[in-house]
């Protein structure tokens, strides 16, 4: 399906620390987009300024903090904004039994409550200019379920089924959604998630214990190596083809393991999905209970 060009290239790209959203804010900057970065961190912030952006701060966790950067973008952009691309977010690790209602709020509050009220901001503007482009940074685990990522998984999962929602709703606007889903991408969102497991690593009674406490001594800031991990940029030129292309697809699977999760996906019975699962964690966790 064809939609008009963004005729206003400014973007908000949320989660500009590092990683896909760094990269994603260099190579549109490059070719002429005029770039709002968003950030956590003020040392985040500083860096961003250092490569000649004007960022701004979002909480995704907090209403407030939403507001005000969707505001502030605005402001920035010269009340017209072009596009937005939701790549913000986290992964919370463990086992669906250790993970408590906290936890849980937490992780669809960043991933998916905060990501659609700072969209919801800037739809109407959308409409009313006759163009705008929607770009959902997902993931290969909103398709197929992660044992041990359980929680991060469900909120793709949602945000899956959001973009689709809106995709329909938003038909004969002008506004293109688009979900990107990555797979393995050399990043910091290992060392991330390791800083939230913290809260189960003093689960005692946890049957994963040992698991957790492996986990956290393998994952630092730097990406294990991977025959299949692509670094950020990959991710960044799928963004730009959703931006500027007359074209853009609904979805975009980026690396390897992305497309071939997919296809498994699609093909195999749950039953025998789950087999293949249960197989890779038992040895994964070195338990057998599984």
């Amino acid at each position: 399906m064809a939609y008009p060009q963004v005729e206003i290239r400014n973007v908000l790209i949320t989660g500009c620390s590092s990683g896909i959203g760094a990269a994603a804010a260099r190579i549109l900057a490059s070719r002429g987009w005029t770039v709002i970065p968003t950030a956590r961190k003020p040392d985040h912030m500083d860096r961003l300024r250092e490569m000649g952006l004007c960022p701004v701060h979002l909480d995704l966790s907090t209403p407030e903090s939403v507001v005000h950067a969707a505001r502030r973008a605005l402001e920035i952009a010269g009340g017209r904004l072009g596009a937005i691309v939701n790549n913000a977010g986290y992964g919370q690790p463990g086992a669906m039994e250790d993970l408590d209602r906290e936890m849980l709020r937490r992780q669809f509050e960043v991933n998916l409550f905060g990501l659609m009220e700072l969209t919801n901001f800037f739809i109407p503007h959308f409409i009313r200019q006759g163009f705008g482009r929607v770009v959902n940074v997902s993931s290969m685990v909103g398709r197929i379920a992660l044992p041990f990522m359980g929680a991060y998984s469900a909120s793709k999962f949602a945000l899956e089924a959001v973009s689709d929602a809106m995709r329909v709703e938003l038909n004969g606007s002008g506004v293109a959604v688009s979900l990107i889903e990555p797979g393995p991408i050399a990043t910091r969102f290992g060392g991330n998630a390791r800083y939230h497991l913290e809260g189960l690593l003093v689960k005692s009674d946890s049957r994963f214990l040992n698991f957790y406490q492996r986990f956290a001594r393998s994952h630092d800031e730097q990406p294990a190596r991977s025959l299949f991990r692509l670094p950020p940029e990959a991710v960044a030129r799928k963004i730009v083809h959703a931006l500027e292309s007359r074209r853009p697809r609904t979805r975009y699977p980026v690396t390897i393991p992305a497309h071939l999760g997919l296809a498994l996906r699609r093909l195999l019975p749950d039953r025998l999905l789950d087999r293949l699962m249960i197989l890779y964690w038992r040895r994964k966790t070195g338990l057998t209970a599984l």
